[in-house]
């Protein structure tokens, strides 16, 4: 391979762990584990469900913040107005300044680097906010910030070919030799094999791949198994 391109949220880094100290000093009541787990899972599936309408403008992320988390919390038989899930989205926003690289991630990054292996990023959600969370687990060791592609400063967005195709002009890639690691199969997955991409999927949350005729390249539980991939010369 001559070109990695990352995505960034749970691929990365651990998402779940901001959601849930957020969520664990927010609400005053208690919750198991898996309540935190079924909690971060649902608000990321009502977050998808409005995050095209924000990338296009029709709905403001302040409502697509609004809207994931309230949804999110009536199955716990929580209802919340919007002052108070604003609180909560900046109480996550704080804990979102704290994220952290997988340990794995950075010695894959160091791999691929010392390969001589072009690395990029390609990532969705709004400028300001990616490019912090970009920073914060300090990438630009590795990745140039010109190699950094974020669909709030595009104005496309993943699954769309036309962001991949944007990416192989920009890096001059060939698709053939041309990898995207990713933990979301609809944007990730799809939105690459779709491109011609070859596509690992970094599913370490075990989420089941919807019913059609496209599969990832590879298939990883644990960013280690990602580094021994490579490791291994199987791609």
């Amino acid at each position: 391979m001559k070109t990695i391109v990352f995505d960034v949220d749970d691929t990365l880094y651990d998402q779940i762990l901001p959601f849930k100290k957020a969520v664990q000093s927010y609400f005053s009541r208690k919750f198991s584990e898996n309540e935190l787990n079924e909690f971060y899972i649902s608000s990321r599936k009502f977050s998808d469900q409005l995050f095209h309408q924000s990338a296009s403008g029709e709905v403001a992320i302040e409502d697509l913040h609004v809207y994931r988390i309230t949804e999110a919390a009536k199955a716990f038989d929580i209802e919340l107005e919007r002052k108070e899930a604003l609180l909560f989205q900046e109480k996550y926003l704080q804990e979102q300044h704290n994220i952290r690289l997988f340990d794995e991630m950075k010695q894959l990054m160091e791999y691929l680097n010392q390969h001589n292996i072009q690395l990029a990023v390609l990532t969705n959600g709004e400028q300001a906010h990616q490019t912090m969370k970009i920073k914060q687990l300090q990438l630009n060791r590795w990745i140039p910030k010109e190699h950094v592609f974020i669909s709030g400063a595009l104005g496309i967005a993943k699954p769309s070919k036309q962001v991949f195709s944007y990416l192989e002009q920009q890096l001059n890639l060939e698709k053939k030799h041309t990898i995207y690691i990713g933990d979301s199969f609809e944007h990730d997955i799809i939105g690459a094999k779709q491109a011609g991409w070859k596509a690992i999927w970094m599913n370490h949350r075990q989420r089941q791949a919807p019913s059609c005729n496209i599969s990832p390249d590879f298939e990883v539980s644990h960013p280690s198994k990602l580094v021994t991939l490579f490791q291994n010369n199987r791609l």
